[in-house]
């Protein structure tokens, strides 16, 4: 069993590196992911966030005014999944501190 976890492990590993070797180059200003057009020359949307987040939302965040204001409805069953998982969270811990005094 030991021997067949160890394979599954280095076959993870060899898989991990196969598919990092087909990963982009960091900072390619050539690479599509930062390119402010699309493939029909239209601008992306992620041009629009980064030029007018503050403007819209009057937050310094950007990452908040994309996940609260732009992206609200999408994010919101999210914001409910993590607001449960904080809240079972809090209520096992508080269950495990009554019991120990």
């Amino acid at each position: 069993m030991k021997y067949l976890k160890a394979l599954i492990m280095v076959a993870f590993a060899v898989l991990l590196i196969y598919a990092a070797s087909d990963l982009p180059y960091r900072g390619d200003p050539d690479n599509r992911m930062n390119q402010e057009r699309s493939m029909i020359n239209t601008p992306v949307a992620g041009s629009y966030y980064i030029e007018h987040a503050y403007h819209d939302a009057h937050t310094p965040n950007i990452v908040t005014v994309v996940l609260g204001d732009y992206r609200g409805v999408d994010t919101f069953g999210e914001q409910i999944v993590i607001f449960t998982a904080g809240m079972i969270t809090m209520l096992v811990l508080r269950r495990s501190r009554r019991r120990n005094s």
